[in-house]
This record gives C-alpha cells, structure tokens and sequence, in this order.
C-alpha cells in the first residue's frame, strides 16, 4: 500500500520557479507491480504519488534509457522493471525516467540534452525529499548508455549536501563522452556509490560505443568489456537475414546491451553471482594472476555490489557464459615443465578436473608458446558448473596423428641404446591451483611418483600432494 506523511503538502519554492513555469520534458512512471506498464507522476502534483502507490518509506530505483533509433522503449526496460519488482526481500519503489522526445534525434543533440533530462530528474529527487521526505541517499539511478551520464548530471544537480545514494552506469556512451572531464560525465562524484559495467568499449567506424575509461568507484570489464560471447561479428550474417539493413545495429546492440542483462541476472539469479577481480588489464587476468579477494580486491558485479567508495578508481575483470546465468567459476593453475628434448616442443594439452560435486572433462589448454627449458606456465581455466572442491586433475598431452606416428617411429626404430626415451618428452612436476571464488589454494602430484614423464597421447593422474603442506600453502602470484 501507498504510505505518504501528512508532511506531504509541503513544496520546494526554489523548485517551483525553475520547474513550474516550463513543462517537463521527462515524464516518470511508477511502476506498481513487475506487470505493470507504468503510472505517470509529475512533479508539485502530490495526488499523482499516492495514485500510482508510492511508498515513501521505501527507497527508489529509477530506470534511465538511452538513445534510441526507432523512438521507442526498448524491451529490456519492462524486464529490469520486473526483476526490481521480484525481490521480496528488498522492497522497492520502482521508477523510469522517460526522455524519449529527447533521445529519439541526432546522437549529437541527445547529447545535449542528457543535461536536461538529469536537471530534472534531480528536481524530481529535490521534489519528493522536501515534500515526503524521502532521502537521497535512498535513491539509486541505473542508467544505460546516454542514460549512465544522465544520472550523473543528475547527481551532480543535488550537490553535495543531497548526494544521491548510488549510481550504477551500464555501459555508459563513448562518444563525444570518451576523455571529457569528470563533471562533463558520469563520475564517482555523483553519488555516495558509483558502479559502473563495460561491455563494448570496441571501436566502432572510428568510436566506442561504450566508454572505455573508468568513471566509478568499482569499474567491471566482463570479458575484458571490448566484446561479450555470443555477440560476436560473425552472427552478422545471420542478422542480417533477421534484421535486413538493422542487421549491424542488432550486432552493435548485443554486446551494447549485455551490460543490462548481466545487471538482470544479478537480481534474478540471487545464488548465482558473478564474482570480479581487480586486475591492471585483460591479459594479465587470463594468466589467473589477478584472483585475489584480499583488502577488497574483488566484488560482486551487479545488483548486490558490495558498496565500498574510495578515492581511485578500480577496474576489476571476470569472464561469463554466452547467455544467463552468466556465472563461471574462475581457477588459476600453474604447471612447471621441463623439456628434456634438444628442440622446442608446441604441445596441446587437455585437462579433465574431478571435484566433489560434478566432473568437467577434456578441457583444452594453449600455453600460447613453445615449451624450451624449465619453465612454469600461468593460466585462467573457467568452469560453467561448480564441480565443488578439486580433488584430482587428469592430464593429457593431445597431438596430432602426424605426431603420435613420428613419436612411434622414433621410439620403435631408432637404436636410442639401453635406456630408450631416457631423457625425451616432458617432465611435469607439480600443478598448483588456485579458486578465484573460494580463495583456495591447492597442489597436486603425479599419482605415480616414479614415473614422473609426459609423452604424446598419454594421460597422467594428479592427486592433491600429502606432504610439503609449506609448499601447497605458497603463494600463488
């Protein structure tokens, strides 16, 4: 039910002249229930607040949409709208600010116009503390692509004695944004919190779509935020036979949009968060080197974001599936090999990985460089199932026929002496693993402590080491 004080009559005059004497251009809808399609309240009219059944002892979640082609909302809005709307346990009002009159122009002029739209917004916000109370630190705007620095001229708007709880920015507009100063755009000045996801910051005829510089207190990059899975170029053709001449727009949008449905997923797969690591960049993070949670260098992307301000930015990194539930499980490994033969050796490797819950088997590795001397090799696995704790790794050294035939024939003619393939193939020592999400460290040997050799085509069993417990609790860097 609506809950509005008695205190609700009273108006702000310094609003009242600025926003009373000029129509509003962004219309707000409350949205009741997940079905519903929205109710308009409008600012100096408290009847339309309890008419559309604001509660004003609940914070607010309000919606801010982009620039749009076709001057139309897009579906996502209404499905953000019900996933808001399907949380029992957080109640919240839930709002949207429509400013498609002034979206749906040339990109340029809707540009201009985000300062608009976040200068009313803000006399919205102004409007309803001073007439029902309702606290700025209670409000939460989630904008998408124009719609991210919308709400950031909207937090700006407040200042600093009404900041505005938090601000999360999906995929924020790259162009004419990219480089500008922190009061020219979305930044961590503009609210108490600012979160923000990168999901396409690859260029595009020359621009980014999405803003690749970071401009919150947590920036996550899924995927490395350059491109997302199952978006790529190659189902161009496949749109185009959807889409016809909209067909790159769609491609563009996939990636675009990702950042919405990855935000989506946090509230509708409460048990399934994805989990993001700090990291100086996208090639380091796929080496594992990046899997540490210590003094907050992880967080949760999304919804349920731990909300930690600080002065610096932080660019965290995760990879995700495809489609929802986006989680993947993230595991550093690190395997020390000795090559005993004169020549480098491009071997391809598959691992399969036991736990206690399920089994993922044959998963390939590329160490993405030949194998010379004494060497350890640091890379990221991802696992689309929580298999539980590691308990044992099975290792394979995959190769081609052409391999496999040369290695028989060597082995079967060559007189090699007494001792044959004494000092050939590779000698593996240990694995040494490492959960991003549970923080564990393990160490596995060979199950077969004799025969510590690696040939083409053999398999080799991995079980957690007994003894060296110093050694399993090193540091994995």
């Amino acid at each position: 039910q609506s809950y509005i004080p008695e205190s609700f009559g009273r108006r702000s005059r310094a609003i009242e002249t600025k926003k009373t004497l000029q129509e509003m251009k962004t219309k707000f809808l409350l949205f009741e229930d997940k079905a519903s399609k929205g109710c308009q309240i409008q600012l100096n009219l408290p009847d339309t607040l309890q008419e559309c059944g604001f509660n004003s002892s609940l914070p607010l979640v309000m919606i801010i949409h982009g620039w749009t082609v076709d001057g139309k909302l897009e579906n996502w809005i209404w499905q953000m709208v019900a996933a808001l709307k399907s949380q029992p346990a957080q109640p919240v009002n839930v709002g949207l600010a429509d400013w498609i009159p002034l979206a749906h122009q040339h990109y340029t002029i809707a540009v201009r116009n985000t300062r608009l739209v976040g200068q009313e917004v803000a006399a919205l916000l102004q409007w309803l503390e001073e007439s029902v109370s309702l606290s700025p630190s209670n409000v939460h705007l989630i904008g998408y692509s124009l719609g991210a620095h919308v709400s950031g001229f909207a937090g700006s708007y407040m200042g600093r004695k009404h900041k505005i709880g938090r601000i999360t920015g999906l995929d924020a507009a790259g162009p004419l944004f990219e480089g500008a100063s922190p009061s020219d755009r979305l930044s961590p000045d503009d609210a108490n919190f600012v979160d923000a996801i990168h999901t396409f910051t690859r260029e595009h005829m020359g621009l980014s779509v999405g803003i690749k510089q970071p401009i919150a207190h947590y920036d996550f990059y899924p995927n490395g935020g350059s491109f997302q899975p199952g978006c790529h170029f190659l189902e161009l053709y496949k749109h185009i036979a959807e889409h016809g001449l909209q067909a790159i727009t769609q491609t563009i949008k996939c990636a675009h949009e990702r950042s919405v449905h990855l935000f989506m997923d946090s509230l509708l797969h409460t048990s399934m968060q994805s989990t993001a690591y700090l990291c100086s960049d996208m090639d380091s993070f796929l080496q594992g080197r990046c899997l540490s949670c210590k003094k907050g260098r992880c967080n949760t992307l999304g919804y349920h974001v731990r909300q930690q301000p600080h002065g610096k930015s932080k660019k965290l990194f995760l990879l995700t599936r495809a489609q929802s539930p986006f989680k993947v499980y993230h595991y550093q490994f690190k395997i020390q090999f000795v090559n005993q033969t004169e020549k480098p050796i491009e071997p391809t490797f598959t691992m399969s990985l036991l736990g206690t819950k399920e089994e993922m088997q044959r998963i390939p590795i590329t160490l993405g460089e030949g194998i010379t001397s004494n060497k350890t090799y640091s890379f990221l696995i991802t696992l689309d199932l929580d298999i539980g704790e590691l308990v044992m790794i099975k290792f394979k050294w995959e190769n081609s026929a052409v391999w496999a035939n040369v290695w028989n024939t060597v082995q079967t003619i060559i007189p090699w002496g007494a001792e044959p393939c004494c000092h050939t193939g590779l000698l593996l020592k240990t694995i040494r693993v490492k959960a991003g999400e549970t923080q564990q460290r393990m160490t596995f040997c060979s199950e077969n402590k004799d025969d510590p050799q690696l040939y083409p085509t053999q398999e080799k069993i991995f079980v957690k080491c007994e003894v060296n417990t110093k050694k399993s609790k090193r540091k994995i860097r």
